[in-house]
C-alpha cells in the first residue's frame, strides 16, 4: 500500500506502531562513538521521566513514539495532499498557516505526551510568530526542569502544502539537556522515513543511509539547496548568497522545506543546504540525520551547530562545506 491509503491507515495507533517497529534501527548497526557533555550522559543512562535508567531502551522507546507520532501527522498530510485553504498569515505574507498544521501538531503532541507526560514539548504552532517569540520559547523550554524536550514542526513546508506541491513533511526531534538525540522526518509523498539516533547512524526506511550520488569534491560540482525565508531581512541575505553561489556551483535549488532538504543532503541528493535564518523546529531533526549519516553541519560562521543556531549550512563533506562558506563570506558578506 502506498500514498494516501497507506498513510490513512497509519492514522490508527496500531498501524503507526507496526510501522515504527519496522523502521526501528538495531542498536548493533554501528559502534557508539564518543560524545561529550550531555549527549554522552544521555547515551550512558538517565531518567526518561518514567524512572527508566536503561537509556538504550529509553532511546528505542523515544524513537518508536517519534515514528508513531510522525506517521500520524504524515497520514493527515497525505489525505489533504492536494492543497489546503490558507487560514491566515503569520509573521509575513510568506509565512502561512493552514487548517491542517494544528491538526498535525495536535496528533503529534497527544502521542508524545501520552507516553512521556513529563517530557517538554515545543511545537511551532504553539508559539507566536516572529524571531523573538521563537527564541524566547526555545529558551523557556530549555530552562525548564525536564531533561528531555521534543521539538516539532508539524508541516515543514506549509506554503508548498497549501499549494499542493509535494515537498513538505512533519519533523520531530528529541533533545536531552539541549543536545539533539533523536530525529525523525516522514515524507508522506515519497513514503520515505528518515531516522537518526545519536551514535547509531542514520537510516532511510530502516536501511543505513548510503549516499546515492558521487559526493561532490568541489563547489563547481555542487548542487546546493537554499531557503527563501519569510522575514524581509533574511530574504535579502538569502538573495545575496544565492547570487554569489550561482556562478560558482552546478546549480542552486530552492525547494521550500528544510525537513525535505536536510535528509537529501544526508542521502547525497543535494551536496549542501544553507539558510540565513531558521528556528529549532525547522532544522533539529534534519541536523542529526545529516550528522549521523557522516555529513557536517555548522553555523554560517563555521562554529558548532546547536539547537540555538539560526543560520547554518549542512554538507556531504568538509571540503565543499569550506568552499561554500568561503564564497558566502567573501562575495556576499555572510557569516
Amino acid at each position: 500500500m502506498q500514498g494516501a491509503l497507506f498513510h490513512a491507515l497509519l492514522l490508527t495507533s496500531s498501524w503507526a506502531t507496526t510501522c515504527s517497529a519496522f523502521w526501528l534501527p538495531c542498536r548493533s548497526i554501528r559502534p557508539c562513538p564518543t560524545y561529550g557533555g550531555n549527549a554522552e550522559r544521555a547515551l550512558r543512562g538517565g531518567d526518561g521521566g518514567d524512572g527508566s535508567n536503561d537509556n538504550d531502551v529509553l532511546l528505542d522507546d523515544i524513537l518508536q513514539v517519534a515514528l508513531t507520532a510522525s506517521a500520524k501527522a504524515a497520514g493527515i498530510i497525505a489525505i489533504h495532499s492536494d492543497g489546503s485553504d490558507v487560514v491566515e498569515t503569520k509573521s509575513t505574507s510568506r509565512d502561512l498557516l493552514t487548517l491542517i498544521d494544528p491538526m498535525c501538531e495536535k496528533a503529534i503532541r497527544e502521542t508524545v505526551l501520552e507516553r512521556f507526560p513529563h517530557h517538554g514539548f515545543l511545537g511551532e504552532e504553539g508559539v507566536p510568530p516572529g524571531i523573538q517569540a521563537a527564541e524566547a520559547a526555545l529558551e523557556e523550554k530549555l530552562a525548564a526542569s525536564t531533561d528531555w524536550l521534543w521539538i516539532v514542526d508539524p508541516i515543514d513546508g506549509t506554503t508548498n502544502f497549501a499549494s499542493g506541491i509535494p515537498l513538505n513533511a512533519p519533523s520531530v526531534a528529541v533533545a536531552y539537556k539541549g543536545e539533539i538525540m533523536v530525529g525523525v522526518i516522514h515524507d508522506p509523498h515519497r513514503d520515505e522515513i528518515w531516522t537518526a539516533v545519536r551514535g547509531r547512524g542514520a537510516f532511510l526506511n530502516g536501511k543505513p543511509i548510503i549516499q546515492t550520488s558521487s559526493s561532490s569534491t568541489s563547489i563547481g560540482d555542487a548542487v546546493i539547496g537554499a531557503e527563501s525565508p519569510a522575514g524581509q531581512h533574511s530574504l535579502e541575505v538569502a538573495v545575496k548568497g544565492i547570487t554569489a553561489l550561482m556562478p560558482r556551483c552546478r546549480t542552486v535549488r530552492i525547494l521550500g522545506s528544510t525537513a525535505v532538504q536536510l535528509p537529501w543532503v544526508a542521502q547525497g541528493r543535494l551536496t549542501c543546504y544553507w539558510s540565513p535564518d531558521e528556528c529549532a523546529w525547522d532544522h533539529a531533526a534534519g541536523a542529526i540525520i545529516v550528522q549521523e549519516a557522516g555529513g557536517i553541519i555548522t553555523d554560517l560562521d563555521g562554529s558548532p551547530f546547536t539547537l540555538r543556531t539560526r543560520k547554518f549550512m549542512a554538507s556531504q563533506n568538509e571540503q565543499v562545506h569550506r568552499e561554500v562558506l568561503q564564497v558566502l563570506k567573501d562575495e556576499a558578506g555572510i557569516q
